[in-house]
């Protein structure tokens, strides 16, 4: 159970013991409770882990009256500038190994890949998502990104369950033809499953994880086709966010004047 009050502290993974609790949080979220699985996770350890790992930021949401060493929100982050070998970089996005990025590689515009997103049960629908969000803002505007993207996921790989939600992502959030990533051709799954004028819409919108909802509340799409990961047993699709197209409303969340972490 959370605190009565939350004693929140929200910065980028500053060593090897922040990275381990980002690591943590993910294991318990991805592995123990969605059931995924991977070459370098480490059931061991109760670790949650990948070979990009050590390249990207990780932003880390702590709170403290539950113990400084307990992650409860993680984002991962990495910039298209810090991507290239020669820098240090691991040459490619994540995102890479499911989609096409040539759309976005290619507009010459400044890129974020956003992943590993998860909150601990516990604060799941409070402050705890606005205070990772607030963070990411500030992130955002240091580094003057003006494309957000990343992979979000449905619980499962039964695309049956999945194609009224799918659909109307489809119909309804599809992102425009300059934007607009492509599932890898050897895994493509069209989202294009029932005509829009068949699909319960209520019904479809409730199916979707809150997670999607609030990207696409936030004027974000999606791109064309979506990826079944039977080792992390779900069904991924590619997010997309213009900065540049959010409404005055939703852009006042990216100039907030609250302390954001440092890269």
């Amino acid at each position: 159970m959370t605190a009565a009050v939350p004693d929140f502290e929200l910065r980028l993974a500053q060593n090897d013991d922040d990275l381990r609790a980002a690591q943590a949080l993910r294991y318990e979220v991805f592995v123990r409770e969605l059931g995924s699985d991977g070459p370098l996770v480490d059931h061991e350890k109760g670790l949650e882990c990948d070979e990009y790992d050590p390249f990207y930021d990780h932003l880390i949401l702590f709170d403290r009256a539950r113990g400084r060493e307990q992650a409860v929100g993680v984002y991962r982050l990495i910039r298209d500038d810090q991507m290239a070998l020669e820098h240090g970089g691991p040459g490619r996005f994540y995102s890479e190994d499911e989609y096409d990025l040539a759309a976005l590689k290619s507009s010459g515009r400044k890129l974020l890949e956003l992943g590993r997103s998860c909150l601990h049960p516990d604060y799941r629908g409070g402050a705890a998502m606005l205070h990772l969000w607030t963070g990411l803002a500030q992130y955002v505007v240091e580094h003057e990104v003006e494309i957000l993207f990343g992979v979000a996921s449905f619980h499962g790989t039964d695309i049956d369950e999945l194609k009224a939600p799918l659909s109307l992502l489809y119909h309804r959030h599809l992102a425009p033809s300059a934007l607009r990533v492509r599932a890898q051709p050897e895994v493509y799954q069209p989202m294009d499953l029932i005509d829009e004028n068949k699909i319960n819409r209520p019904e479809a919108m409730a199916a979707v994880p809150a997670l999607i909802k609030a990207y696409l509340r936030l004027g974000g799409y999606v791109g064309d086709g979506a990826f079944v990961d039977h080792a992390f047993n779900t069904t991924d699709i590619c997010l997309i966010m213009d900065t540049k197209q959010m409404s005055a409303k939703h852009k006042a969340i990216y100039t907030s004047e609250k302390t954001g972490p440092k890269a």
